[in-house]
């Protein structure tokens, strides 16, 4: 059974693939979107991670008829009123520029000292299905922001997020030690029964 991962991250794509085999799941093969026909994208004008979550799973499924899995992600940070939020790939103004970005939300957050730094990494994951099934979950990652970024690992705002209970940013962390905690983790282990109901050997 394939199923369409509407990203071209690999980092997102082997995400999944750790998760679902250590969830036993076998029998499905993840294809990225570059392994498809091109399609227009949706535009991502949805009001929260759980729309453009769905926007994008929806048009996976309509254009290649591939149960699809998609997701919307970002972080919230208490101080600029939970912004960046669903802007948070684009909050420079030029989408995916992770060092333009994290420069940005370091410039605007100079003024606050310790206690005013809480901030979360926030994942919704969609799965829809040719038939219309519709699994939405979301995973929420605690933490506060750092004053400069730490580690070379991970991507976005990584290296700027202290996980709760953490001594290390989010990029010095190993990919299986993300895996058990952070937001996408807990948000793509969310949809692990319904995909594995997608398995030929379920």
């Amino acid at each position: 059974m394939k199923i369409l991962v509407a990203s071209n991250n690999a980092k997102k794509l082997k995400e999944l693939e750790r998760i679902l085999e250590r969830a036993g799941i076998h029998g499905i093969e993840l294809v990225p979107l570059r392994d498809v026909e091109p399609y227009e994208e949706p535009v991502e004008d949805g009001r929260t991670f759980a729309d453009n979550a769905l926007l994008k799973a929806r048009a996976g499924v309509q254009a290649t008829g591939l149960p699809t899995v998609a997701d919307d992600s970002g972080i919230t940070i208490e101080e600029l009123g939970g912004m960046p939020g669903v802007l948070s790939a684009r909050w420079s103004g030029e989408h995916g520029n992770d060092r333009a970005n994290n420069d940005l939300v370091l410039a605007q957050m100079s003024h606050a000292g310790e206690g005013r730094r809480n901030a979360a990494f926030v994942s919704v994951c969609a799965l829809v299905t040719p038939e219309g099934h519709e699994t939405v979950s979301e995973g929420r990652w605690n933490g506060e922001l750092l004053t400069e970024p730490r580690g070379e690992g991970g991507f976005g705002y990584d290296p700027l997020f202290k996980p709760e209970g953490q001594d290390c940013s989010a990029a010095e962390l190993t990919p299986e030690a993300k895996d058990a905690v952070s937001h996408r983790g807990k948000a793509l282990a969310g949809l692990v029964s319904a995909i594995a109901a997608l398995s030929p050997q379920s």
